[in-house]
């Protein structure tokens, strides 16, 4: 049985859960194969598995942190022909790319639509992830409208990796927000959405749910979920690591931190 932190950068080794139910991790796995069971491997193969993808189909991911990452790991698992993932920093951008397989998109050198478009023969992807969430950031004027709005509390969130992620879907395609959003969101584009048929799909993720069919597939060797992991601390250090994160310092997507 297992368990770790679920909301930042560093993750324990193997906290019990009393309510998991009998988990029997193999000792062929070191814990670093099966640590990220706890949250950001069932985070993202959840976001992938709310598009039902299809044989052949193309998903677009935004934000390339370790949920992006395992997002486009997973949609390949399920049976996606293709993966964009569309970030602006280069590690996470780098990592997509010869660990996820994906094509990539730097949205601070390129309109990200308009590439799209290019990318998917007009059509847009037939799944948008938006794997950012409220703290979106970006120069076009509604991203810069949003940072105003949420400086003078007259907004909650930053959505516009969600507008754009409408915008670039596909008719009647899916759009899956493992992306946290805490509030009452300002000019969603919800017309085009409605006239475009689109699906959305979101949600605290199930871990439970995808303990055993996730170890199972470490176990088959059909992913090693500890590609993710750039910097390993000591536990005396977790101040230090939350700040070289922060400041995304050192290349830094993933620290795990030990006793």
């Amino acid at each position: 049985m297992m368990g770790g932190y679920a909301g930042g950068q560093a993750e324990y080794v193997r906290v019990p859960f009393a309510d998991v139910g009998p988990i029997k991790i193999p000792e062929s796995l070191s814990d670093e194969q099966v640590l990220f069971l706890s949250d950001i491997f069932p985070t993202g193969y959840m976001a992938a598995e709310n598009c039902n993808i299809q044989k052949g189909d193309t998903i677009a991911v935004w934000g390339c942190g370790p949920v992006g990452q395992f997002a486009i790991k997973s949609a390949f698992l399920l049976g996606a022909e293709r993966v964009i993932a569309i970030d602006d920093v280069p590690e996470r951008l780098q990592m997509a790319q010869v660990e996820g397989k994906a094509e990539i998109i730097n949205f601070s050198k390129t309109d990200v639509f308009e590439q799209l478009k290019e990318m998917t023969g007009g059509l847009g992807p037939d799944s948008c992830i938006d794997a950012v969430g409220l703290e979106a950031h970006g120069t076009s004027p509604d991203a810069l409208l949003d940072r105003a709005k949420a400086a003078m509390f007259l907004a909650t969130d930053r959505l516009h990796v969600l507008r754009q992620a409408i915008h670039a879907c596909r008719k009647g395609g899916t759009i899956s927000i493992p992306g946290v959003y805490g509030g009452f969101l300002d000019k969603v584009p919800f017309g085009a959405a409605f006239h475009k048929g689109l699906t959305f799909k979101m949600g605290q993720t199930h871990v439970h749910r995808y303990l055993k069919p996730l170890l199972s597939r470490i176990e088959k060797g059909e992913i090693d979920p500890s590609f993710i992991i750039t910097h390993r601390l000591r536990l005396e250090q977790a101040a230090e690591g939350y700040e070289v994160f922060k400041k995304k310092q050192d290349t830094c997507i993933k620290i795990v931190l030990k006793p």
